[in-house]
């Protein structure tokens, strides 16, 4: 029997109206939706947090599997006695998403997958995480900064800041999430049993996330709707913050 070990997420909150939870994804922390607040706090209560191991949320020492993250976020919820609630993760925050989508459909009013996919990883991909964790033990979290804002955006402006949000995290926190992504499930055979409003944001030159994956999410989610970002990458919230804002608002408002 698997033992779960959840820890207290630190959050913020804004706004007011309908409940938004918002994950962030790898290796970053909240302050990644922050470009999108000011187009949605009159709409929604928008709670974001910081995953275990990032930003102000203490490391909890083991993998950070996508169950186990979805388990804080559970009592997360709890604690703020929210019912339920519209959710949406970027990459890694979109594993996580789903993971909590399977674990706790009812607590779900719509769903949101921020350039992410359900598939697990390939064994070649595995190894890479393996390697890079290897990298980061010796050389901490300067080694993600150096090589990924090129991978994740092609606009420039936004490396310091993404720079900055790397080397801000702790690297044992990049290490357990790393075990986490490596073993994930395959949330593909999920993806039938999904019922709510589902949007899909993918950015048009996103290099992490193959547009078959997108496809599959497409025709597996029985009520969903695409958005692509012109001219985006892996970091839309960053890159196109009032498109996405528009586009969560609309999700927000396919329930009623």
């Amino acid at each position: 029997m698997t033992v779960y070990h959840p820890i207290e997420m630190d959050y913020e909150e804004a706004g007011t109206g309908v409940p938004l939870v918002l994950l962030h994804g790898f290796p970053f922390n909240r302050s990644i939706w922050h470009p999108i607040l000011p187009y949605l706090t009159e709409h929604a209560r928008i709670i974001i947090p910081d995953l275990r191991g990032f930003g102000k949320t203490p490391d909890g020492n083991e993998p950070s599997t996508m169950r186990l993250m979805a388990e804080d976020l559970f009592l997360l919820t709890q604690k703020l006695k929210i019912k339920k609630f519209f959710l949406a993760g970027h990459s890694m925050g979109g594993y996580i998403s789903l993971a909590f989508a399977a674990a706790y459909p009812q607590l779900l009013s719509g769903l949101g997958l921020v350039t992410t996919q359900a598939a697990s990883d390939s064994q070649e991909k595995r190894q890479a995480r393996f390697k890079t964790i290897e990298s980061v033990k010796k050389h901490g979290a300067a080694v993600l900064a150096k090589e990924m804002p090129a991978v994740l955006t092609q606009h420039k402006d936004l490396f310091p800041a993404i720079t900055t949000m790397i080397l801000y995290t702790q690297p044992n926190g990049i290490i357990n999430a790393l075990k986490g992504m490596a073993d994930r499930p395959d949330f593909t055979e999920i993806l039938t049993a999904i019922h709510v409003p589902t949007l899909i944001i993918t950015g048009q030159n996103d290099k992490i996330v193959p547009e078959d994956r997108i496809k599959t999410m497409q025709k597996l989610i029985p009520n969903n709707w695409v958005v692509k970002i012109p001219g985006g990458g892996h970091m839309p919230m960053m890159e196109a913050p009032e498109l996405v804002a528009k586009s969560l608002l609309d999700l927000i408002k396919s329930k009623k």
